[in-house]
This record gives structure tokens, sequence and C-alpha cells, in this order.
């Protein structure tokens, strides 16, 4: 399977946590690498969002349908990122947008340890692909793209 995490892009300060938009440049960081993505995504990838406004309006830059799931809202568990993706063992391709810590636990889960997590740039892509090669389970990490690369 492959596992898809993208941090939600740029967004406007609030208090209320899950209403805050995108600045003109998250949408601008969005729009960049929804086209990478576009070219990249297997078509039978299965989308889901935080239920955060940001999260959304990222995501919403493929314009593609897409699930919204409060697994993966705001201070959610690495546990809770994998269980949404059914990973490692569902068929195909999940592509997550969600935020950071959560993004970075779930990545020092599947990348090796580190005890304050893997920092992650807002509007950044990690794409992980669980295999079996000769036996033994491996997490690859076929592509890391934040907006600033492309």
């Amino acid at each position: 399977m492959n596992l898809i995490l993208w941090r939600h892009a740029d967004a406007e300060p609030g208090t209320i946590d899950l209403e805050r938009p995108l600045t003109s440049k998250g949408h601008k960081q969005a729009a960049r690498v929804a086209e990478w993505l576009k070219e990249h995504l297997p078509a039978d990838t299965r989308l889901v969002s935080s239920q955060a406004t940001r999260a959304i309006e990222t995501l919403s830059a493929l314009s593609l349908s897409f699930e919204q799931d409060a697994r993966v809202n705001p201070c959610a568990a690495a546990e809770d990122y994998l269980e949404t993706a059914g990973w490692p063992d569902a068929q195909g391709s999940v592509l997550i947008t969600g935020h950071q810590p959560s993004i970075g636990h779930v990545l020092a889960e599947l990348l090796g340890p580190n005890p304050a997590g893997w920092s992650v740039k807002k509007g950044s892509v990690w794409w992980l692909q669980h295999r079996v090669r000769d036996g033994v389970a491996q997490t690859v990490l076929k592509a890391m793209i934040s907006a600033e690369m492309l």
C-alpha cells in the first residue's frame, strides 16, 4: 500500500483551531503541491482530510472528492492516522491531509525512532510505501516534496 501524508498549507492564526482558513500563501502552496500530486497519484487513491478548514482547503486544491475523518484532526495520535489509512494491509493508496505534530509522529513510527518526532514543513507531502521483499516487511520513503521545491 502507499501512504501519502500531506500537511495542510499555511493557515491564518485564530482561536477556534478547526475553523482556521488558509492564507493567500497557503492557497498558493496547496495549488503547487496539488499540481505535482495530480501527475503522480494513482487513480484509485483514497483521499482523506481532517475536519479542520485548513486541511479541507489544502486537499480541495486537487479538485477531487474526498472524505473527512475526525481521527486525523489536530493532535491525533500516530496510531489514529495509521488506523484511518489501514496501514500496512490496505490495498491501493491513501492520501491523508492532516497536521503536525501528528504527521511527524507517524513518520517517526514508520521511518525510525526520533523522540521529538519528525518536523514536517507546511504544505509538504511525504509518500511512504509498505512492501514485503524476500519475506521482510519494509517501509520505503518514495517521495518528499514541499511547495518551495516546486
